[in-house]
């Protein structure tokens, strides 16, 4: 149910000399891998997040030969909680699981969303050296002319706040260089009938409000990118051109 893989519970409440109960141990049947568990109601806050890392260390320190990883499941996991696992910048593999509980037919049914995972722990283009670059020709096979066609014309609105950017072809996504480094204020992904647009900022109330008065298509807010996710038709990027621009001028403002 936890997406980690095929585990068996190695112990239950494992008591830790001055530093409480760890919830869950769990162990993967197939590697040398195990879990520990911290689980919490309600929202995540200081101390599980502390418990979770402290848990992780003392049982990697007792059992080396284990490859380990702590996990925090809430039922929200907040803003604030990914900000700090942020600061950690990786040395911490940590998972985070958010809860879910409905109400069905048969019983109460449990649904476990993962919003921090190990390989996230850093940003796109800290990873851009193992992303397999590509050419343009890969994604004219994969996508359309038209939505290429976008992609293109959204450089030239990048190019208005950032001359010397250019379009950089990954087998992920298309990003963005600057004199030869990624520079991903905004990623772009061509599709058969449109385009994926990831604007890098800081979600606000008042950006999801303009997004819903401009009727744009948003794919959600992805909380440990900090990018808004965006899919536009050729006509529609035409439209929102200029409102295009005003977010990649504030994404490229927080990147400066």
């Amino acid at each position: 149910m936890l997406g980690l893989g095929e585990l068996v519970v190695k112990d239950r409440e494992r008591r830790h000399q001055r530093a409480g109960r760890l919830d869950l141990l769990l162990q993967n049947s197939e590697n040398h891998s195990r879990y520990e568990v911290e689980i919490q109601l309600g929202p995540s806050d200081e101390s599980h997040i502390i418990r979770t890392i402290e848990y992780w260390d003392i049982e990697r320190r007792r059992y080396p030969q284990y490859e380990h990883t702590a996990v925090l499941i809430a039922e929200d996991i907040t803003t604030r909680f990914l900000n700090v696992v942020s600061l950690f910048n990786g040395f911490i593999p940590i998972v985070a699981l958010q809860l879910s509980a409905f109400d069905t037919e048969q019983g109460i049914g449990l649904h476990f969303t993962r919003v921090l995972d190990t390989n996230q722990l850093g940003f796109v283009d800290d990873d851009e050296e193992t992303t397999k670059l590509v050419d343009r020709t890969f994604w004219e096979q994969k996508a359309a002319t038209d939505t290429m066609s976008i992609a293109d014309d959204m450089l030239n609105v990048v190019q208005e706040i950032a001359p010397s950017a250019e379009l950089n072809y990954t087998q992920g996504y298309i990003g963005l260089k600057v004199d030869g480094k990624p520079f991903n204020i905004a990623t772009f992904t061509p599709q058969k009938k449109a385009i994926r647009i990831d604007v890098r900022l800081d979600q606000s109330e008042e950006q999801d409000a303009e997004l819903d008065n401009r009727n744009i298509t948003s794919l959600g807010y992805d909380k440990v990118f900090h990018v808004y996710k965006l899919k536009f038709t050729k006509d529609e990027a035409q439209t929102h051109r200029d409102y295009l621009k005003v977010l990649f001028q504030q994404a490229y403002d927080r990147r400066k």
